[in-house]
């Protein structure tokens, strides 16, 4: 089968897309055609050797842990879906034309392999730091880098929560934001005086998502280091801060996921779609850090076997 690899660290020009024998699933797994896979920050940073102290990597490695497809293979103890299920998932080596899954949810009706392959980190994310936060309905939470997949679920899953939202983004993402239904502004210098006039009340908690340096400026905000947790900057805790990056149970965020979807709560659109020949041009989209949305690496199939 066709799938993406690296030799070695390096930028987005080290994928190949190379030929590889098929995964099969063991006991607890199942194995997917795969339709759709999402790109993930993570992904580029592992690539790039950069989480080298957090996640070895054997070289070559396979790339991307995101995947929406049909299930072909059930491997022993998996009760829950069958071979033609649709589902999305989280895995290893999902740019690929198969995929093994570790966690998978079915699909609700209405929802693309598309965006769905764009769900599962993100909405785990998202789900994980506002656990982490626990504010009640009427608070005021800050997102910094509000406009990317995991953002948008967190602003989608705090509004439906009752919770007030201002999200930082660039400006021409300002509008994208304010059709999540949060009240947007932008980023860099001054930031702390202008959540402060939007939030005369004051910020209960903050999210710092893109890993740009706000930390300090979130804790200004809150007053409470406790009460911001970053996913990017893991400098965080010299202010006290949480860093949080360790996904907890990943099968019920997927659940959940496809809930949020089907109660028309959760829509995390694709802003860009590219084909498996063209990973490397998807990670580097993704690391560009502006998307509106998420951005995927889609697969035609069914894949025809010799």
């Amino acid at each position: 089968m066709k799938a993406i690899r690296f030799d070695r660290f390096g930028p987005p020009e080290v994928l190949a897309l190379v030929d590889v024998d098929e995964p099969h699933p063991r006991p607890g797994q199942v194995r997917v055609g795969v339709r759709a896979a999402g790109v993930n920050g993570l992904d580029w940073k592992i690539r790039a050797g950069l989480m080298r102290d957090f996640f070895p990597v054997e070289l070559p490695s396979g790339t991307g842990s995101d995947a929406a497809g049909v299930v072909d293979e059930v491997g022993d103890g998996v009760t829950d879906v069958r071979v033609g299920d649709r589902v999305f998932g989280v895995g290893t080596n999902a740019l690929a034309e198969h995929a093994v899954l570790d966690a998978w949810a079915l699909m609700p009706d209405g929802l693309s392999f598309e965006e769905a392959a764009g769900y599962p980190i993100p909405v785990e994310t998202a789900l994980r730091v506002l656990g982490l936060v626990d504010l009640r309905p009427g608070r005021t939470l800050l997102v910094s880098g509000a406009s990317g997949g995991v953002g948008t679920a967190v602003v989608q899953i705090a509004r439906d929560r009752g919770i007030t939202v201002i999200g930082t983004a660039s400006a021409a993402n300002e509008s994208y934001l304010r059709k999540l239904g949060a009240v947007p502004t932008t980023y860099g210098d001054g930031l702390v005086d202008r959540v402060r006039a939007l939030a005369p009340d004051g910020v209960d908690a903050a999210l710092d998502i893109s890993g740009s340096g706000v930390v300090a400026d979130c804790v200004a905000l809150t007053g409470d280091p406790a009460k911001v947790v970053s996913i990017a900057d893991f400098t965080a805790p010299q202010h006290g801060a949480r860093v949080s990056f360790h996904a907890l149970d990943i099968a019920a965020a997927l659940r959940e996921a496809a809930r949020l979807h089907a109660e028309g709560v959760l829509h995390i659109p694709v802003e860009a779609a590219f084909p498996l020949s063209e990973a490397a041009a998807a990670q580097a989209r993704n690391q560009t850090g502006h998307a509106a949305g998420r951005t995927v690496v889609t697969i035609p199939g069914p894949v025809a076997r010799s």
